[in-house]
């Protein structure tokens, strides 16, 4: 049977993701030939902001490889123009650069031609140095002019021009945005929030001419632009104009080709020309019911309505989107949906909080008890529970008091933990671009072993557009992939890639001294050549704890906390806790902390529950900074490592006090800091039996008594209460140490991944662990040694960055 011949004007993102939905449906109905004019595959047009402002490179926004398109057997021929299409015969004609002409017969035709900039009409647009932002090659040449020149101005104060403007201040340039509205992003935000914007961008070294309109531009002797010329006669110096005032539907060819075209190219609800029906457009260049989207979300839409006619399924339909905003401009949140300017008639009505001196402002619009518009600025985590209320049309009338503050204070929803991923339904929309919810991206995470934010995208394509849900995909990756269990794992495979248990795995890492992950899983024969998300983490640290200073750590075999470094919250937020020794401050480090949340508006300051300062609601791109400003030590609050080490006052100012438990605390947290373990470890001294420190419910518990000190094991104040089982007495502070480092090493030998001490001395019993601690001193004085020469060099990641193998690019601002 001869297979249809489908070609696709176009080789941008709806076209090819209409391809990409159209092969899972029936990858073999038809011979596909894609004509692109870019001499690049599809790549993400959303992420050249990042590639401008040298976040990312060319190569790392591609979004389908020329592989694959091999490896669909779909003909794509980058480069190429067509110049005219032969409606009768059916067929497509191209024509080069060079000059050479291809010819492609079609069955189905797919025009997704996107849009052009607008160049404004005025003189002098033609001068060298005046640019659109629109595809790579204007990307490249502002980056080429960023190296020369020093003054750039961005006509358009909208989304793309601050994306724009963001990127050449990045790249080093002064840079002033000329807009001819009353505020920034006028179609996005009402004033408050685009003056709010405005204010945030300005404190950032951004310049702005509100308000003014632009009349020429004048050239030096060499052709090049110089000035920018306003209608008042003031004017400002550029060497580089970006002109980002608007795009219109690409129709030349549609027009050529005598279809109907009107705001763009009329389709049908099955996205069919409406003047010929083998036709279809889809994307930027199509005008459904009057409405041409710019908007990557409704264009996914399209795709899989088109994707769903052309496999001849012919039940969906196209019936128009309701869209929304929610972007990040320099690390700013801005989010609105639907009619959040409100009515002059008086139909609606409007809930507004602001709060200029934090930069916050919320704006909700109600019409016949319905949600029909919001505008959030600087606190966005609610937004997309917003915009399903916007979809639903539901009444909000019971919860209209609460609806300000968002989902959380709803009902039962509760603030469950640190994540809001924990509490959402499966149903629940996570990626509004490409339509993916909570329940798609754990399956895939679950079934496919996904372990990385990249592995999740390309499966399930979940924050790949224009990224304002990564902090949301990061949580379900977390809580998915590596959930914080706390009960002991069973004698049985570890993950589905092996038949071998964690104590196989073990054994196997030292008895064949296997120092990478790959030599593990060959070794044991695993099913999977690069493991899963479960089994990843554990050999990881296995190879570590067995081999130090042999073994290399592979960070991407972390879970995303101990990679980031810091905890991730509910909104995408992350929280930063300096370590405090024992508990103890001084007024220089609460000084510091103190300025450094008034720098960075970091909204909550918390003392935790293990005597430290918790600062909660800092952004991504502004941890490197804020460990920087705060200058204290890592407190590993995000990692399997040791947490805390809890201390009362003691002897030293207690008058009950036996011991001086505070010093005590601070020796044993100092020379262990550094120590990665199976799981969390907490320890806690009290100065006296009184036992303030609360040492019972600790891994490690060193209560004083009048003969020098007593020791714990194995409490756990987690899910389920442990209480500490008595282990000696000791009676100098050197004991303390040793004995608490050698039970500490016997455990990162022994035990398995995710086991608290309290399960690891069940597992082993009691009696073992004595015998290899006390009654076997040569054996712990081996211990004690062997953890003290694996932490010595051990970085702190806040601040030896390449020493510590961490990747700093993951904290650069994505402006989308």
């Amino acid at each position: 049977m001869n297979k249809l011949k489908l070609v696709m004007v176009g080789n941008g993102m709806a076209g090819v993701r209409t391809l990409e939905e159209l092969i899972k449906l029936t990858p073999d109905l038809y011979e596909i030939t894609v004509f692109g004019q870019e001499p690049h595959p599809n790549y993400n047009r959303i992420l050249l902001s990042p590639v401008l402002a040298g976040e990312q490179k060319i190569e790392e926004i591609i979004l389908n490889s020329y592989g694959w398109y091999a490896d669909n057997n779909i003909t794509l021929h980058t480069g190429w123009n067509v110049t005219q299409v032969d409606r009768v015969r059916r067929v497509v004609y191209a024509e080069n650069k060079s000059g050479e002409q291809r010819t492609a017969s079609y069955d189905r035709l797919i025009l997704a031609t996107g849009s052009n900039p607008f160049i404004l009409p005025i003189a002098g647009s033609d001068l060298e140095g005046v640019l659109a932002y629109r595809d790579i090659a204007d990307t490249q040449a502002m980056i080429e002019a960023s190296q020369k020149y020093k003054n750039a101005v961005v006509i358009g104060g909208g989304l793309l021009g601050l994306e724009a403007a963001n990127g050449l201040m990045k790249r080093g340039m002064s840079v002033t945005v000329v807009h001819v509205a009353q505020w920034l992003m006028e179609r996005q935000l009402d004033k408050t929030a685009g003056k709010l914007l405005q204010q945030s961008l300005e404190a950032r070294g951004m310049h702005f001419r509100i308000g003014a309109q632009t009349q020429s531009l004048l050239g030096d002797a060499n052709g090049r632009v110089k000035q920018v010329v306003f209608k008042d006669g003031t004017h400002a110096l550029a060497e580089l104009v970006v002109m980002a005032v608007g795009i219109r539907p690409n129709t030349a060819l549609a027009e050529k080709m005598r279809l109907h075209c009107e705001k763009g190219i009329v389709v049908t609800d099955t996205l069919q020309t409406v003047t010929d029906a083998r036709i279809y457009a889809v994307g930027e260049c199509a005008a459904h019911r009057g409405i041409a989207y710019g908007l990557v979300a409704p264009l996914f839409e399209q795709a899989k309505v088109l994707a769903n006619h052309l496999a001849e399924y012919g039940i969906g339909r196209y019936t128009g989107s309701l869209t929304s905003t929610k972007l990040k401009v320099t690390g700013i949140d801005l989010f609105s949906a639907g009619d959040f300017m409100g009515s002059s008639d008086g139909s609606t009505e409007e809930i507004i909080l602001s709060d200029p001196h934090e930069g916050i402002y919320k704006k909700l619009v109600i019409r016949n008890d319905q949600l029909v518009g919001a505008c959030l600025y600087g606190d966005t985590v609610d937004g997309s529970w917003y915009f399903k209320l916007l979809r639903e049309a539901r009444s909000v009338s019971d919860i209209r008091e609460k609806l300000m503050f968002g989902e959380s204070n709803i009902g039962d929803v509760g603030h469950e933990g640190h994540s809001k991923a924990a509490s959402m339904s499966d149903e629940a929309e996570v990626c509004g671009c490409n339509g993916v919810n909570k329940g798609t991206i754990c399956k895939a995470i679950k079934e496919k072993g996904l372990f990385t934010l990249e592995e999740v995208r390309k499966h399930t394509k979940a924050s790949a557009s224009c990224g304002s849900c990564t902090g949301l995909v990061e949580q379900i990756l977390m809580f998915t992939a590596g959930g914080d269990y706390s009960a002991t794992p069973k004698l049985k495979a570890i993950c589905g890639c092996a038949d071998s248990s964690h104590q196989d795995a073990r054994d196997a890492i030292r008895e064949q001294k296997l120092l990478t992950n790959e030599a593990v899983f060959k070794a044991l024969n695993w099913r999977h050549p690069t493991g899963c998300a479960t089994c990843r983490p554990a050999i990881n640290y296995y190879r570590l704890s067995t081999w130090p200073k042999l073994a290399k750590d592979d960070p991407q075999s972390r879970f995303i906390n101990e990679r980031s470094h810091a905890n991730i919250q509910k909104d995408g937020t992350y929280s930063v806790i300096p370590r405090m020794w024992g508990g103890e401050t001084t007024a220089d480090e609460l000084r510091r902390i103190a300025d450094v949340v008034d720098k960075y508006k970091i909204p909550t300051v918390k003392v935790t529950g293990g005597q430290r300062i918790d600062l909660l609601g800092v952004k991504k791109e502004d941890l490197v900074n804020v460990w920087k400003d705060i200058g204290m030590p890592s407190g590993h609050a995000y990692a399997k490592a040791l947490r805390t080490v809890k201390t009362c006052v003691g002897s030293e100012w207690c008058r009950m006090g036996t011991q001086d438990s505070t010093s005590m605390g601070k020796e044993l947290e100092r020379s262990m800091w550094r120590m990665y373990a199976p799981h969390k470890v907490k320890f806690a001294v009290s100065g006296c039996p009184r036992n303030c420190a609360e040492a019972g419910i600790k891994d490690v518990g060193i209560i004083g008594v009048e003969s020098g000190w007593e020791m714990y094991i194995g409490g756990n104040g987690g899910i389920k209460t442990e209480v500490a089982q008595f282990f000696t007495k000791l009676k100098t502070p050197e004991q303390v140490l040793e004995y608490t480092g050698a039970f500490m090493q016997l455990y990162r030998e022994e035990g398995w991944y995710l086991e608290r001490t309290v399960h690891y001395i069940n597992r082993v019993g009691l009696d073992y662990v004595k015998k290899k601690i006390l009654d076997d001193e040569a054996g712990r004085k081996a211990f004690w040694a062997r953890l003290q020469n694996a932490l010595e060099g051990e970085p702190d990641p806040w601040f030896e960055f390449d020493k510590a193998q961490v990747d700093t690019r993951q904290f650069e601002a994505i402006s989308v």
